[in-house]
């Protein structure tokens, strides 16, 4: 089978390697939305409701802002000239 050059990948299934930068990706997302989740519903059950809320806001906020700064600001988003 002869790969198209205009179908934006090289043909070898690389689209789903495993590397160093999708694995700090998947961490980022785990621990911003699941750790911080977790740690407000510990916090929530031991009746620091308010702390939690902050523990929840902090840890989202920054994931969303490591995505942003890694991934999303280095990227060259211009439309055409």
């Amino acid at each position: 089978m002869v790969d198209d050059p205009g179908s934006g990948h090289d043909g070898d299934g690389r689209i789903f390697e495993l590397t160093r930068e999708k694995l700090l990706l998947v961490a980022l997302l785990v621990v911003g939305i699941a750790g911080s989740g977790i740690v407000r519903r510990l916090l929530g059950e031991l009746g620091y409701g308010g702390r939690g809320a902050v523990v929840f806001v902090l840890g989202y906020g920054g994931m969303v802002f490591a995505i942003w700064y890694g991934w999303i600001r280095p990227m060259d988003i211009t439309g055409p000239d």
